[in-house]
């Protein structure tokens, strides 16, 4: 009897705790500014990137969401095709628990990075006149992931503070892999 009465004693405790913890749905879209920082290795230390972007998320329930985000660097990046600046884009799967007032969530996003303005290619045209060829500019894209973790925190239910952490692992032309870590 006594073994029956602890037991449903932790059962109701534990009910009672579930029931009183639960939160609203969160907004089903949510989108805004990000500032980010990509950190990555030179021959003379680390090279900061700082830049901004735009993040969208389409929250299934409180516990999963899917999400696409794209950023510029503020810099140029001289070690880039053509000088030009670092940009990516990424969209993926964003796992983990929402409580009351913060969530704790794992990231999955695969995109494209782009390290330059890309390749041009003068290509004549074989009609005479003032400009008897046209420049194509061909990008200089590379397939990387973005895996990492998500700390969010909710001051109100339309503010969203997050923190990102990631490693983003890119896949560079001739089969070299690069990973960088990207804080948002």
């Amino acid at each position: 009897m006594n073994r029956l009465f602890v037991l449903a004693t932790m059962i109701i405790l534990v009910v009672t705790t579930q029931a009183s913890s639960q939160t609203p749905d969160p907004p089903r879209y949510e989108i805004g500014p990000e500032f980010t920082t990509l950190n990555r290795e030179e021959f003379n230390g680390v090279r900061v990137e700082p830049g901004l972007g735009l993040r969208f998320t389409f929250n299934f329930n409180k516990n999963f969401a899917i999400e696409g985000s794209a950023h510029v660097s503020f810099n140029e990046c001289y070690t880039c095709v053509n000088n030009g600046r670092y940009a990516d884009t990424f969209g993926g799967l964003k796992a983990g628990k929402r409580f009351k007032s913060w969530g704790i969530f794992a990231k999955v996003r695969p995109g494209d990075v782009s390290f330059g303005q890309g390749q041009y290619t003068i290509v004549p045209t074989g009609e005479p006149g003032p400009f008897p060829f046209e420049i194509r500019a061909k990008g200089i894209d590379n397939f990387a992931v973005d895996v990492g973790g998500v700390v969010e925190f909710y001051p109100s239910r339309r503010i969203v503070t997050r923190f990102d952490a990631g490693d983003t692992i890119i896949h560079l032309h001739g089969g070299r892999l690069m990973a960088l870590v990207m804080i948002q």
